[in-house]
């Protein structure tokens, strides 16, 4: 379940994620994925673990999206379908982890990135991080409905709009005061502030906490919508086809709106 580039390690009831690729600024590859849904099922099988911690190696990112060269491979927009339902699997996985989980993010967490910092119950971070999902002026391609909905609830649908349709990103400052994070810490301080919250959290009533999160995510799942046509729809059209090339090719996309 461990990989040299997701690792899993263990500090007392303390569980921890560590994306582990700074070179690529942690973006996610299919193993590392898979590798992360394992250790949610690990974590969620022992009793003795009370928290979990997700964090970026090399400090400057979280996790920087999906490795974008995977998507090279799409032909069609099933191939969509199939990856947003893959991403839905997996992120919801660690949204229905049984114990609190805390994203503690240095630089960015984009795309992906935000998506799994979402999922997760409570997220700190430096003064210099970055959030944002800047797909309609990379890549072209659009998001599910559950990561739309697990979005909406974080910073509402106003905000939700302003960061993807702009592709800005929002300063920590931003993203602490729509929500999207509870706490901005220093650097210096940042190990010591999430010891310090991992340990409030193993210390509290875990059926309380678990019984908390699972109402809130079934609410958030209530009445969701299938969206599988918007998603073949984007995801089989020229313009993410010539999104993925200009991004390996390190240019600018031009789109055609096909």
């Amino acid at each position: 379940m461990t990989t040299d580039e997701l690792l899993f390690t263990r500090d007392g009831p303390v569980a921890r994620i560590t994306f582990n690729r700074p070179d690529a600024r942690n973006a996610m590859t299919w193993a590392m994925y898979d590798a992360l849904y394992e250790a949610c099922e690990r974590v969620d099988g022992d009793e003795s673990i009370r928290a979990l911690v997700l964090r970026g190696a090399g400090g400057k990112a979280f996790v920087a999206g999906t490795d974008i060269a995977q998507f090279r491979n799409f032909r069609t927009g099933e191939d969509g379908i199939s990856y947003e339902r893959r991403m839905d699997r997996i992120v919801g996985r660690l949204e229905a982890a049984r114990v609190p989980t805390l994203a503690v993010i240095e630089g960015y967490a984009v795309g992906g990135g935000l998506s799994l910092a979402a999922a997760c119950d409570l997220r700190v971070c430096t003064p210099d991080a970055r959030f944002g999902i800047p797909i309609a002026r990379t890549l072209g391609n659009c998001l599910s409905a559950e990561t739309c909905a697990r979005l909406v609830s974080l910073i509402g649908e106003s905000r939700a709009l302003q960061l993807i349709l702009t592709a800005s990103f929002f300063t920590a400052e931003q993203a602490l005061t729509a929500g999207l994070v509870a706490e901005v810490v220093e650097p210096e301080r940042l190990d010591e502030r999430a010891d310090e919250l991992v340990a409030q959290l193993a210390g509290q009533a875990p059926l309380t906490m678990y019984a908390t999160k699972e109402t809130l995510r079934r609410l958030r799942r209530a009445n969701l919508p299938d969206a599988s046509d918007l998603v073949a729809l984007v995801y089989g059209s020229d313009d993410f086809k010539e999104g993925v090339r200009a991004f390996v090719d390190k240019r600018k996309p031009e789109w055609t709106g096909r």
